[in-house]
């Protein structure tokens, strides 16, 4: 798993549906996710650190959990099936754990709220992650590529003692 952090919102260009963007450490790899538009909204929301007068759904959701004395310890994304993804809560309440189905949207909301982790599978990352930083990519591609090119059979050859023979 690759933990991932928001990257923020955006619009797709054609149908003006709102993305969430995830991004890994390193920056390399983005996640975009379509999501609804009460959600963008929410996610925007925690973001910008806005508080509602009255809880709204994924204030109420951390407001219940606050109240049972039970954590967030992380949302994990965890498959994308038929271009849909599918996300758990990972909910404790003292040593009793559960893992709850998600929308992916509902789970980075309450997750912001929370300041919770937010996980993905590398399977999700390889099927469905875009570049970000492309000449960084075909650089560690050329590097691969250089110490392929300079390795020998001898580089093989195991040198030192052997792992298997016994010392008396």
């Amino acid at each position: 798993m690759i933990e991932m952090k928001v990257a923020g919102i955006a619009l797709d260009a054609g149908t003006r549906h709102p993305i969430v963007l995830l991004r890994d450490a390193s920056e390399r790899r983005a996640l975009p996710i379509y999501i609804g538009q009460d959600q963008a909204k929410s996610i925007m929301n925690a973001l910008e650190n806005q508080t509602p007068p009255r809880p709204l759904t994924h204030d109420l959701f951390v407001n219940f959990m606050q109240e049972w004395n039970m954590t967030l310890d992380r949302v994990i994304i965890h498959s994308l099936q038929d271009n849909t993804f599918y996300a758990v809560l990972t909910v404790r309440q003292g040593e009793v754990k559960k893992e709850i189905d998600a929308r992916p949207s509902d789970a980075i909301a309450i997750a912001l709220r929370t300041n919770t982790p937010i996980w993905v599978m590398e399977e999700v990352i390889a099927d469905a992650s875009i570049p970000v930083d492309r000449d960084a990519d075909e650089a560690e591609r050329q590097a691969f590529r250089d110490f392929i090119s300079n390795l020998r059979p001898q580089d093989f050859v195991q040198r030192g003692p052997s792992s298997n023979s016994e010392t008396s």
